[in-house]
Order: structure tokens, then C-alpha cells, then sequence
């Protein structure tokens, strides 16, 4: 008879060994990310400095919906939704959906067999046991025991107590009944932990196309980028997303065209939006440029230390045929002559007469010819005429056309107006902000002083400059305020339409901010610039105008409704097939800089 064979004692020794050697591995591991202490007790636990309790969903609704368990998920503070699935074979579904309607259909025998009418519950659950054996015959779906786990997490015991309130509240606006795991709530967080153990087995059988309702798969927050994908750089802080408390995070320069548009009635808060929005591009590298009829960006101005030019003021003069000193473009001097026609129309109301432009067309070209200026750069240099110079030509020339058009221009030369035009330029604006503010101009110069303040932000965005390549560079960010007062001038809104359509291949982008809806939509060049901002915000609306702005925006009833009742500082974000209402939040910091006698208090943020 042979001796038994036996393991070499040194081999056994090297396994015992190396189990030791990993047992103490994942000891120490779970040292330091484990908690340092856990305390239990019938209905919760004690880990660490917090607390926790579990919640088991033991009943559901008869029929659900996509994204059921997003009430949950967006619930607005700390909650672990945890899902064990375990298939069930094909084969043992079958039989037990077999059995059970076997059992449903005796209950209906001997119903009908007694004379007691038919039970709706047995005959609803007759058929749905009926056309879901059907479909796990045909493959088209399979059976799945599921536990559904909720795990609330809480600083503190009566914090705790609050927030599981508050989750089973939730759970049953869904129709989902659960219930504490009493005595169990140690199994009851280990089953929850991502370890794939599910210690508490409270299973229910789902089918497919419930279980997979379940996944939020539809959410109310701006898309995330694809598995594998990096998240974008750039962007800024939007706010809070009102229907799931997500942050919303927008990067405008990301869309197809880097403008945007913000309508809101006054008091709404769009000032306060766009402030923080000018804050955070500025701490991303953006140079903004902002046009202020109200002195409302001032203070931040001076916070971030730029420059302020309060057009109107003593001392502050603007030269129309000045051509810029980094102009290097052949057409440069046609460029200031077509302006000039804006500006003017813009001065004079309306656009003058056909005798009258061509008048006008000459008298400017006479001008520069009389201060040796021509389409030779290099006499660009020269000291540029003024507006007086101008009407000067145009007086002493031998058309009624022109001698009409120079006494329409007499106030803004040698009468009320004159002060602003009245001499050479006076400034030059540089820096990553630069606020243009039209407070101090009269009425009758609000239009004119707003278009010559996007006409030298323009220029400085759309002259090429040495060693600047096109599409590489800064971004620039020009925010046209209360643009309501532009858009009631025609070529002032053909000028802001320019201003729009060529901003993108500038890297730069245009938000226009407004309060009177019905200048911007009324027009086809108020609805072109909506057409040409990507980026689209709307805020609390006039009941007088929301069916205008739901037909331009194709609202749904119920987002008409919500810009009907929005809070100061509630929006809606509309970008492409994007759509979601979000709450403005800011700091203490931004809040003190962004807030304005007519903006949002601290209570409302």
C-alpha cells in the first residue's frame, strides 16, 4: 500500500504567507478610507462624524414612466440610489408566469362560478401577466428581480431625521412606498456601498422596459459629454438648475456663433445676470466691452480695475472721421465714409432722401480731400476733419440738397449738441474692460452715443493688427445694454445686425440685453439678431408680450407659464435642441459688485 501523498509544508508556507501579507493590505487600506468609527442603532448609523439611514422601496406604482426615479435623484442634498438587478433565466421566468396565471385565472373561475362580479384588480393583473408572457415567449423582453435602496446622508441626528422625512415625501409624490430597514440598517449601508453585495434582498421583478425607465436617461440638465470624452475647458456658471438643483455651466465660445441674447422686463434681474456673466469671462481671459445706458457697470469696473468712459461728460469728445491708427486695410477710408451715413441717419431720425445722401456722399469725400487725406495710408496720418467741417462743405455747396442737410445738422455742430463732436478724440480705450457709459448724454444723443461706442469697439475687434491672425487671439465679449434704445433706430439696428453676423469669424460675440421684447421681435432685423445668438436667455416676461415671445421661441405652455411667474433671477436658457430654467447664484463677492439699487437683494439669492 502506497503512504499518502502530502503538500510540501514550505509551499503551504508561501500561501499562508502571501494571504496574510494581502489580508494586511486591504486592513491598512481600509484604515485610511474606511470610517474611523460606526456607531449603529435601530433605525440609523453613526459613521464617523455623520449619520445615515436606509430607506427600502417595497412598493411601486402600477405604471411608470421615463426617468421614474429622477424625483429622487434631484432631490437637493446627499442620497445614494442604489439598484441591485439580478436576471431571471427565460425559462424559469416562464413557468412562474405561468403558474401565477394559472392562479389569476382559478380566482376567475370561481368568481363566475359563485355569481360575484368580476374584480378589476384580478383582471388587470390577468392581462398584464398575460401580455407579458407573450413577450418573454416572443424574447422581446426579460424578467429581472431589482431592489431599490435609498440611503440618506446627514451632518447631523435631527438633520437626518429631517432629510429621510423629506426623501419619503419625494419617493411618494411617485408613488413609491418605503419603509426604514429597522434593526438591518448595518446590512442595510453595507448593500448600498459599491461592492455588489446585496445583503437585505427585498427583490421585486421588473421586465425590461420598466427597469429601463428607471435609469435617468432623461434629465432635466444640460447634456454631459460621452463616455471617453473630456470634459470642455471654458465656460462659466449660469446657476442652478430649478428642476434637478444641477449647475448649469455654459461655454458660449463652445456653439456655432458666440452671441446671445437676454430678454427680460425690468426688474427681472438680467443686469445682475449678465454682471456675473461679465466677471467670470474676465477671470477665464475674455476682454469685454460693454455699453451702459445706466452707469449700472461702473463699480465693477473700477473693482477689476478698467476703463470707464462716460461719454457726455466734460471734456469727453468723439471725432466720427477719425480713422483708426491701425487701420491697415486699403478700404479703410471707405469704411469711415459708409459709417458716416449711419451715424447720421442715426442723428437725423430717419434716413435722409436720395439728394440728400448723395450730397452727403460728396461733401465727405470733399472733406478728407481738404485735409489731404486720401486712399493713400500713409496720408491716413494726418490730422482727421471734424463733423463742423463736414456741414461746412455741405453749406457752402450749390444744391438745395445740401445746404437742407447741413441745417439739419446744425444742432449737433454749432448748437445744443455740438459739445460731443466739437473737436479731436479725446480718449483711447484700452484694457480687459472697458465700460462705455451713455448716462450723461441727453435723449437725442442716447442713440448716436451708443453707435459710436460700438463703432470703437468694432473697430478695435475687427482691425487686424500686426501679429494677430484670424480666429486665434483673445476672445471678446461686446454686451450691448437696454439695446431697446438702438433697435428703435433703423440703421441702428442694421449696424447692431453687422455687428452680429461678423463677430464669429472674429472670435468675438455680441450679447444684447434688452427689456422691450417688442423692439426686437417686431422687426426682421431685431428677429435676425435673435437668429444669429446661439445662446438665448429669457427671463420674467409682460403678459402683454409673452404670446409673441412664445411664438418666436417656440415655448411650450408650460415654459410660457413659468416666464409668466418667474422670480427675480429665474431664467430659461434656450440653445438649440437645449432647454432648461435655471437660478442665478453668486457669491458674496460677486453679489456686492453685481447688485444694484433696482437688482436682487441678499434674500433673493
Amino acid at each position: 500500500m502506497s503512504a499518502p501523498t502530502r503538500r510540501p509544508r514550505r509551499s503551504w508556507g508561501r500561501r499562508t504567507q502571501s494571504n496574510v501579507a494581502q489580508a494586511q493590505q486591504q486592513a491598512a487600506l481600509s484604515a485610511v478610507v474606511g470610517p474611523s468609527a460606526i456607531e449603529a442603532t435601530p433605525r440609523l448609523l453613526q459613521v464617523g462624524d455623520g449619520y445615515l439611514a436606509t430607506l427600502i422601496v417595497t412598493g411601486y406604482p402600477p405604471d411608470v414612466g421615463m426617468a421614474w426615479l429622477d424625483a429622487l435623484l434631484a432631490w437637493p442634498g446627499r442620497l445614494d440610489v442604489v439598484e441591485h438587478i439580478e436576471p431571471i433565466p427565460s425559462a424559469i421566468a416562464a413557468r412562474r408566469l405561468r403558474q401565477q396565471r394559472a392562479r389569476l385565472e382559478s380566482v376567475r373561475r370561481a368568481d363566475a362560478d359563485k355569481g360575484r362580479l368580476a374584480d378589476p384588480v384580478t383582471e388587470a393583473a390577468a392581462e398584464d401577466a398575460a401580455d407579458l408572457a407573450e413577450r418573454v415567449a416572443r424574447g422581446a423582453c426579460r424578467m429581472h428581480r431589482v431592489g431599490h435602496y435609498l440611503c440618506v446622508h446627514a451632518p447631523t441626528e435631527d438633520e437626518l431625521a429631517e432629510a429621510v422625512a423629506q426623501v419619503r415625501a419625494a419617493a411618494a409624490s411617485v408613488l413609491l412606498d418605503t419603509q426604514p430597514a429597522t434593526w438591518r440598517q448595518m446590512q442595510a449601508w453595507l448593500s448600498t456601498l459599491p461592492v455588489g453585495t446585496d445583503l437585505l434582498r427585498m427583490r421585486r421583478v421588473f421586465d425590461s422596459d420598466a427597469l429601463a425607465a428607471a435609469f435617468p436617461l432623461a434629465s432635466a440638465d444640460l447634456p454631459a459629454p460621452l463616455p471617453g470624452e473630456s470634459m470642455p475647458a471654458g465656460g462659466v456658471l449660469y446657476g442652478l438648475n430649478t428642476a434637478s438643483n444641477g449647475v448649469v455651466w455654459w461655454n458660449r465660445w463652445a456653439q456655432d456663433n458666440h452671441n446671445s441674447v437676454v430678454l427680460a422686463r425690468s426688474g427681472a434681474g438680467k443686469s445682475y445676470l449678465v454682471k456675473l456673466e461679465v466677471l467670470r469671462s474676465l477671470y477665464d481671459g475674455v476682454q469685454v466691452a460693454i455699453v451702459d445706458p445706466e452707469d449700472e457697470y461702473l463699480r465693477l469696473c473700477d473693482a477689476v480695475g478698467g476703463t470707464a468712459i462716460q461719454l457726455g461728460a466734460a471734456g469727453i469728445r468723439v471725432n466720427p472721421l477719425e480713422i483708426p491708427t491701425n487701420e491697415a486695410r486699403p478700404d479703410g477710408l471707405q469704411r469711415r465714409a459708409m459709417f458716416l451715413h449711419t451715424l447720421i441717419s442715426v442723428l437725423l431720425g430717419e434716413q435722409p432722401p436720395p439728394a440728400e445722401r448723395s450730397a452727403l456722399d460728396r461733401a465727405i469725400n470733399t472733406t478728407y480731400l481738404q485735409a489731404g487725406i486720401t486712399n493713400d495710408p500713409a496720408s491716413w496720418r494726418r490730422p482727421a476733419p471734424l463733423l463742423r467741417d463736414l456741414a461746412g462743405v455741405l453749406a457752402a455747396g450749390d444744391q438745395d440738397a445740401a445746404h437742407s442737410l447741413a441745417a439739419r445738422l446744425s444742432p449737433w455742430v454749432e448748437g445744443s449738441f455740438k459739445d460731443m463732436f466739437d473737436g479731436p478724440t479725446t480718449f483711447r480705450p484700452r484694457g480687459h474692460l472697458v465700460v462705455w457709459s451713455t448716462r450723461q448724454l441727453p435723449d437725442e444723443l442716447r442713440a448716436p452715443g451708443m453707435l459710436l461706442a460700438l463703432d470703437a469697439i468694432w473697430r478695435d475687434v475687427d482691425v487686424p493688427t500686426a501679429g494677430r491672425t484670424p480666429g486665434v487671439g483673445a476672445r471678446r465679449l461686446v454686451v450691448v445694454d437696454e439695446a431697446w434704445t438702438l433697435l428703435r433706430d433703423g440703421e441702428g439696428a442694421r449696424f447692431l445686425y453687422r455687428l452680429a453676423k461678423a463677430a464669429r469669424k472674429r472670435r468675438a460675440g455680441v450679447a444684447v440685453v434688452t427689456q422691450d421684447a417688442a423692439d426686437l421681435l417686431g422687426s426682421e432685423l431685431g428677429q435676425a439678431v435673435i437668429a444669429n445668438a446661439a445662446t438665448q436667455v429669457l427671463m420674467r416676461q409682460a403678459p402683454q408680450a409673452i404670446d409673441l415671445i412664445a411664438d418666436t421661441f417656440a415655448l411650450t405652455a408650460g415654459e410660457a407659464r413659468m416666464l409668466l411667474a418667474a422670480g427675480r433671477g429665474q431664467a430659461l436658457l434656450l440653445a438649440g435642441a437645449h432647454r432648461v430654467a435655471f437660478q442665478v447664484v453668486a457669491s458674496s463677492r460677486e453679489h456686492t459688485l453685481a447688485a444694484g439699487s433696482a437688482d436682487l437683494s441678499d434674500s433673493d439669492l
